[in-house]
């Protein structure tokens, strides 16, 4: 079909036990196509990121999009994936983007 930008951002809040992880992909014309949210029980702020970013590709993947692009404030998530390191990190989210 094209391309698709996913955002994401996800967020931790200790005093609730929870997290908090969400999105929005726009189409290649810049519209919204979908926006996705979920609540998840607490865990570090690093693999809510990568758990926010592997539901967004899964969307974008199931909308047939086959060029993803992805914007997230997570700079070490980022470093680890476009550094070829994300095959032998320890955090399955992150092993499964990779893949």
């Amino acid at each position: 079909i094209g391309w698709a930008k996913v955002n994401v951002d996800g967020s931790v809040s200790t005093a609730r036990s929870r997290a908090a992880l969400g999105g929005a992909i726009r189409g290649p014309i810049g519209g919204w196509l979908v926006r996705f949210g979920m609540v998840r029980r607490l865990t570090n702020i690093f693999h809510v990121e990568a758990r926010t970013m592997l539901e967004g590709l899964k969307i974008a993947w199931a909308r047939d999009f086959h060029q993803v692009e992805v914007e997230s404030d997570n700079a070490l998530l980022v470093d680890i994936l476009r550094n070829g390191l994300a095959g032998t990190n320890n955090v399955a989210e992150v092993r499964m983007i990779h893949t």
